[in-house]
């Protein structure tokens, strides 16, 4: 898979040489891991739908966190209605690539806080649907 490509819109410095550092600079909070589950597997593609989750994410946090995504190249911003604009969001290949990521931080939440809606082992939710 091709390194992901920075658009250049933000003036982007990376504070450290560790790739692990590195990728939580991009998705290493709460809001960015949930904009991407969302995105990913609860088929919420708008802005409207994202901001309905049950964790109520601000609207200006939420338009942060998909811009950073957009312009990094993990999510790809496109029109669906012109007046007024209104845009859907889709996971790019590369933001899909951060499935097994996700799944991880599940199978570990499900092991040890509790469980949770999804069991990552199974990949299935307690209602029987499919991850």
């Amino acid at each position: 898979m091709p390194a992901l490509l920075y658009d250049g819109s933000q003036n982007q410095t990376f504070r450290s040489q560790c790739s692990i550092a590195r990728a939580l600079e991009i998705v290493g909070d709460k809001w960015t891991l949930l904009v991407v589950r969302d995105l990913m597997w609860h088929g919420k593609h708008t802005f409207k739908t994202l901001q309905e989750s049950e964790e109520h994410m601000p609207s200006n946090t939420l338009a942060e966190r998909l811009q950073r995504l957009t312009s990094w190249g993990l999510v790809q911003r496109r029109l669906y209605q012109e007046n007024p604009a209104r845009y859907e969001y889709h996971l790019t290949e590369e933001g899909r690539s951060f499935e097994p990521v996700l799944l991880g931080i599940m199978r570990w939440g499900h092991e040890n806080l509790e469980g949770g809606l999804f069991d990552p082992k199974n990949r299935q939710a307690s209602s029987g649907q499919t991850l």
